[in-house]
């Protein structure tokens, strides 16, 4: 096994037993939050909100919170991990260590994908006596996973960089993350607001992603999945190479 194999597998490991090690904080909160979420706007829309043919509002909200809590969660785990050892002063030691901006980015993004695999499994799980969703489109459905999860968590990264307390951490979730997610066409299919907020949502990255990852379950979108796989790839795209850039110079990490 190669050095750098090495120090990719050992930085993996170090931010998957980061967050293992409080699974109830990091997994399990998260899929009681969004079974909240499900319950009570499945209970108060359920007839009254248009979605499509054949798909009940219930089926309908249950892969849009999924993508939410998905998205929410890969950022999380990636600036979080950051910002702790930035905070606590243990940043040097992974700067001391023998570890290129590769195996930086890829451990971290690997790891983030590790805890939303976690995240979306156990939301499917717990809510198959309520919801059986359909999966007309499985590689879709992967796909549209994997690049998501992979694009928050560079994200995640890039916020982690750039910030120095966890107060910078909250800012970037509270005006950016949490209102592009909720304003996503999580709760509602876009064609149903004026046009205004149509085109609006259009320049919203997020609500690709959860349309892309809703078309894998009913084989329908408000989008077609190729333009919702470009935007989500585009976006990875422009994502990776900030950070990457950020990683090879040292900005914002090196004193």
């Amino acid at each position: 096994m190669s050095p750098d194999q090495i120090g990719f597998q050992t930085l993996l490991k170090k931010e998957v037993m980061r967050f293992w090690s409080v699974l109830g904080q990091t997994v399990t909160a998260p899929v009681i939050t969004a079974l909240l979420y499900l319950l009570v706007f499945a209970q108060a829309m359920q007839g009254r909100a248009s979605v499509y043919p054949g798909v009940s509002y219930t089926e309908f909200l249950l892969p849009g919170l999924i993508m939410m809590t998905v998205i929410q969660n890969a950022f999380a785990n990636t600036s979080s991990s950051l910002i702790q050892s930035k905070v606590m002063g243990n940043l040097v030691f992974l700067q001391m260590a023998p570890l290129g901006p590769w195996e930086w980015f890829g451990a971290y993004v690997t790891a983030a994908l590790v805890r939303t695999t976690l995240v979306a499994s156990a939301m499917l799980l717990v809510t198959i006596p309520f919801v059986q969703l359909p999966i007309n489109a499985p590689l879709a459905l992967l796909a549209m996973f994997l690049v998501s999860s992979a694009s928050l968590a560079v994200l995640g990264l890039i916020a982690g960089i750039v910030s120095q307390k966890f107060d910078h951490i909250a800012a970037f979730t509270n005006f950016f993350i949490t209102p592009l997610s909720f304003l996503s066409g999580v709760f509602y299919s876009v064609h149903a607001l004026p046009a205004f907020w149509y085109q609006a949502s259009h320049l919203n990255p997020f609500f690709y992603m959860i349309d892309g990852f809703r078309y894998g379950f009913f084989g329908q979108a408000d989008v077609p999945l190729l333009q919702s796989l470009l935007w989500s790839l585009g976006f990875l795209l422009v994502a990776s190479t900030v950070c990457m850039w950020m990683l090879k110079t040292g900005y914002k990490l090196k004193k």
